[in-house]
């Protein structure tokens, strides 16, 4: 309970539960992707390849109910993809003041032409952006579906580091460590962590 719901969880700050809403959780050995026919589903055996996925969600009656896959699963990746499916529901609702604040800070690194991304969605789709569009800072479809991945995986990276110490891999795909700084700054002051919690280093050691 404490590994996977109360630390989790705790770390979360107040401004992205707030952004999420109403929540459930359930914890579930497999879950099976659907076959267009039919919502995705829990399995008690392990799926066949390729038909397994490490969480889904649904909204019913204004509840959000999250499932997560545990079974083989590490706590490391449990985290990830807990943090990864909040970040996914936030960018569903993101407001319009955090929106531009973070498309600003992305048209700035695309005119002066930063390498890389923080994760590997982000980055197929800038290199899918910088290889179709002449103006890279143009709020155009492509810009929106990158601007919008980005920010899932920068705040998927933020939530994972204020409840764990991780270590950012380095590699040809990932963004300077200045830029990062950055972006998670610029997230410290739109979703700042609850009391006790600290984002970097260089500020409380360890949560309370």
């Amino acid at each position: 309970m404490r590994q996977y719901l109360h630390d989790p969880i705790a770390a979360l700050p107040p401004a992205v539960c707030a952004a999420v809403g109403k929540a459930g959780l359930v914890l579930v050995p497999y879950l099976e992707k659907g076959n267009g026919r039919s919502g995705d589903m829990v399995s008690f055996e392990k799926p066949a390849e390729g038909r397994q996925i490490p969480a889904s969600h649904l909204k019913a009656d204004g509840v959000t109910i999250l499932a997560l896959s545990t079974k083989d699963e590490d706590i490391a990746n449990y985290h990830y993809t807990f943090y990864n499916v909040i970040a996914s529901l936030v960018a569903d609702r993101w407001m319009p003041e955090s929106q531009e604040s973070f498309f600003r800070l992305l048209r700035e690194e695309l005119s002066s032409e930063i390498h890389g991304e923080v994760d590997e969605r982000s980055w197929h789709l800038k290199q899918a952006l910088v290889r179709r569009q002449t103006n890279v800072r143009k709020e155009t479809k492509l810009f929106r579906d990158y601007a919008r991945q980005s920010f899932e995986d920068t705040l998927t990276l933020y939530l994972h580091g204020t409840c764990c110490d991780i270590d950012v891999e380095t590699g040809p795909r990932q963004m300077p460590s200045r830029y990062l700084r950055k972006r998670l700054e610029l997230l410290l002051s739109l979703y700042p962590p609850p009391e006790g919690y600290a984002v970097f280093p260089d500020q409380l050691k360890k949560p309370r």
